[in-house]
């Protein structure tokens, strides 16, 4: 398989994604994703009898949605590539990634956060940052709003851009379609709260399994980011060091605390955890530099890892083994 046709549909996907938000909800592929979960786990939910059932009702679901679409997924790839050839295949590759990742629709989102605290409109801040983080927003002051909007843009440069890269880079256009069912899941019930903590046990053991690699990386690669933006690169690695194990989740804190260190902020989460120290004041400043980090982060993770990835890849056959091309 030429390989430049890989290339070119990561480039074009990450392009289109700095460039347009995400179509609204009725034309969103992973919206039509999150309805259909709800209604099955509306369904599951009913008929199980215990929690042993319930759970493996979970696993079931998990593997089964996120096999069943890395499935469909390749067999529409080599339909796609046997009619329209290796252009086809790619325009298909660039929808997925387009689908897949979200880098203007989360400066969307955090544009309209700061607007709303610029007017001082605290209701409006709160209620848009209840769309993107799930801590209860309703009471929070200025200082906890514009935390959760840094924490929500640190961790979503993980599962929301880093990760489906990183798994489309090995396995093209499926491996991004699976990790982000598996995401969705999670996101929807892969909690420990009573009624998701059976049946969002798989989907939540299998997120944390496919985000080990990427938030690592990702925070490694966020260190580099914040030199280029001229943010405090050497903070961020001491701060990661010691603050990366404050959350509960294994993977969030990587991103999250390299970005308090990058910029010389305390990022907190109310009864859960702190990350990173005060030594200058959250600002909506911060947030727009957190922005800069995220987006360069992108670009810098498609040179020095996916690019390099799909060459080698490239150079033992992998894509044609994997193709069948």
């Amino acid at each position: 398989m030429d390989v430049i046709y890989i290339l070119f549909s990561i480039s074009t996907g990450v392009a289109l994604s700095f460039s347009f938000g995400d179509p609204p909800n009725n034309f969103h592929p992973v919206s039509w994703l999150g309805k259909f979960i709800d209604a099955i786990i509306h369904k599951l939910k009913l008929k199980s009898e215990n929690s042993k059932i319930e759970k493996l009702n979970g696993v079931v679901l998990t593997l089964f949605l996120a096999w069943g679409a890395c499935i469909l997924s390749q067999l529409f790839s080599l339909y796609i590539y046997s009619i329209f050839s290796f252009i086809g295949f790619a325009i298909y590759a660039v929808i997925v990634l387009k689908s897949s990742i979200a880098i203007l629709t989360m400066e969307k989102h955090v544009n309209v956060i700061i607007r709303a605290l610029e007017k001082n409109d605290l209701e409006g801040a709160r209620r848009n940052l209840s769309y993107i983080v799930s801590r209860n927003t309703s009471t929070l002051d200025t200082q906890h709003i514009l935390s959760g909007t840094i924490e929500s843009i640190g961790e979503s440069v993980v599962d929301g851009i880093v990760a489906p890269l990183f798994y489309y880079s090995f396995f093209g256009p499926s491996g991004a379609v699976g990790y982000r069912v598996v995401n969705t899941l999670d996101s929807m019930i892969g909690y420990k709260d009573k009624y998701h903590l059976n049946i969002g046990w798989m989907s939540a053991k299998v997120d944390t399994i496919l985000n080990y690699v990427p938030a690592r990386l990702c925070a490694m690669l966020m260190i580099l980011s914040a030199r280029i933006v001229g943010a405090d690169w050497k903070n961020s690695i001491q701060v990661l060091g010691t603050d990366h194990h404050n959350t509960y989740s294994a993977n969030a804190g990587y991103p999250m605390s390299t970005m308090a260190g990058a910029l010389r902020i305390k990022l907190e989460k109310i009864d859960e955890y702190t990350l990173g120290s005060e030594l200058e004041p959250l600002s909506i400043e911060k947030c727009r530099t957190a922005i800069k980090i995220m987006k360069i982060t992108t670009i810098v993770f498609c040179l020095l890892v996916s690019f390099p990835l799909i060459i080698s890849l490239s150079t033992i056959g992998w894509w044609n083994f994997f193709f069948g091309f």
